[in-house]
């Protein structure tokens, strides 16, 4: 593949993540956000809300290696992803305006649509999420191609997340001619997201040529051949189960971006210029990772990103609210972050060809499910944590206090007692630490696939596949 191609595919590629981490970033960071403080949902409904998406998120987790199974089982004239990237991509849009009516229903029934809608929304996510990311291994198999595009598409799904960040808690002063209250502005919003998510995965689905060569040697995936690509793959399993535990701390974290800038900062404006600062450290990172990577292996820039996360939680926790420490904390974790899932998706890449070269059979799409599972079951028990925390702590009562009584906004704020503030930074620092470290002693003992014995892989599995071709 020539090098204006690998160009075209790497900017096309990337583009596709911006409108699509944009609307997913409006649900798996705002929708809890919207029950709470714009639907003012009531503790027993956002216990009861807690609770099924917790459930359904864990639920289709669990089946995302069987939607996989049906990508790598596709056989289109378009390819085997992009059928299905644009099947998730339309599902999901329509989706995600439902998930933000404006319609007028009891609470019950509100949380019986909510929940059809987000356990679909989710399925048709994995479909779109796992054809996506497949794309990749599909593009090319050179390491520093697929660093490349790679870190491209991460800057692209940043910059999409962190536009959603800044503008959410902005949307009725920018976006009032939508609507005569808050409730149709987000509607209205989510309908204008949605569009540009489908306008974006659009450059996608046109611009990207990947290579087929492998489509036409690939083999039906029974389940029998799914188990075995997951469980016999186990650098595979090693990747997953890390990084669950690194997604369920950092789901957690941003989960609270608000709250906490809101009730422990008590100025929830400053969380939009706390975003800007955090958004321009991810995207930093993303663009010098290249650099980085010249000079240290994947596995020294993983152990170095680690390090400086457990610092920067450790000073987030003892800031004690001081906006230098929390700046300095939230640039440290968020630089790294940036680091560590690009070094996921690698790892995830690279694994399919480590189980091609161990089991005999290449299934990307059953390979890459490990992603969106490692996205909705860190979502889904980070959703669990923060409803959970938001209830106990009583500032859920709180948000309803202030929704019926606004212009006391800041009085009723001054008031929260500091028990109900620590048991928010408890959830939101301490116990996200816990399961990242026990994630990282995990990669550290069990991860075996460097530099050099990937160079082996893809020099056996070449030998390989051309002595299929002599036969």
């Amino acid at each position: 593949m020539d090098k204006k191609r690998i160009n075209l595919n790497k900017i096309c590629f990337g583009l596709g993540t911006v409108g699509r981490d944009a609307l997913y970033s409006l649900v798996s960071m705002y929708l809890l956000v919207h029950l709470t403080d714009v639907v003012t949902f009531s503790d027993s409904g956002l216990a009861a809300v807690g609770v099924l998406l917790t459930c359904f998120g864990v639920f289709d987790a669990i089946i995302d290696p069987f939607v996989g199974a049906i990508v790598d089982n596709t056989k289109t004239k378009w390819g085997k992803f992009k059928p299905w990237i644009f099947v998730g991509m339309i599902g999901t849009a329509v989706l995600t305006v439902l998930m933000f009516h404006n319609f007028e229903m009891s609470e019950t029934t509100h949380i019986i649509l909510l929940a059809v809608t987000y356990l679909l929304f989710s399925i048709f996510f994995s479909l779109n999420d796992i054809a996506y990311w497949s794309l990749m291994p599909a593009i090319s198999k050179d390491q520093t191609v697929r660093e490349g595009v790679g870190a491209f598409a991460r800057i692209c799904a940043n910059v999409g997340m962190f536009a959603m960040v800044l503008i959410y808690l902005n949307v009725p002063s920018m976006f009032s001619f939508l609507g005569d209250n808050d409730r149709d502005i987000y509607f209205g919003f989510a309908i204008i997201v949605a569009v540009i998510m489908i306008l974006f995965q659009s450059i996608t689905l046109i611009g990207v040529k990947e290579d087929r060569s492998q489509l036409e040697r690939a083999e039906h995936t029974s389940l029998k051949d799914l188990w075995r690509a997951l469980v016999g793959n186990d650098q595979l399993m090693v990747t997953a189960v890390s990084m669950v535990l690194f997604m369920i701390g950092y789901c957690t974290t941003t989960g609270f971006g608000t709250y906490y800038f809101k009730y422990a900062y008590k100025d929830e404006g400053m969380y939009m210029v706390f975003a800007a600062v955090l958004a321009v450290a991810q995207l930093t990172a993303l663009s010098v990772f290249p650099l980085f990577r010249k000079k240290f292996t994947r596995k020294q820039l993983y152990t170095g990103s680690m390090i400086a996360v457990t610092v920067s939680y450790i000073i987030f926790f003892l800031s004690f609210e001081l906006i230098p420490l929390i700046v300095i904390a939230g640039l440290g974790l968020f630089f790294a972050q940036a680091f560590i899932q690009l070094l996921m998706l690698l790892f995830l890449a690279d694994a399919v060809e480590y189980g091609e070269w161990k089991l005999g059979k290449r299934n990307e799409a059953a390979s890459f499910a490990v992603q969106p599972f490692i996205n909705q079951f860190g979502g889904a028990v980070s959703k669990g944590v923060v409803s959970g925390t938001l209830i106990i702590s009583g500032l859920n009562a709180i948000a309803n206090e202030i929704a019926d009584n606004p212009a006391n906004e800041q009085a009723i704020i001054n008031a929260i007692p500091g028990s109900a503030i620590w048991i928010m930074k408890i959830s939101m620092m301490i116990l996200p630490l816990v399961c990242i470290l026990v994630g990282f002693f995990l990669y550290q003992k069990k991860f075996k696939i460097d530099e050099k014995l990937y160079a082996q892989i893809v020099s056996d599995l070449e030998e390989r596949n051309s002595e299929k071709v002599e036969k």
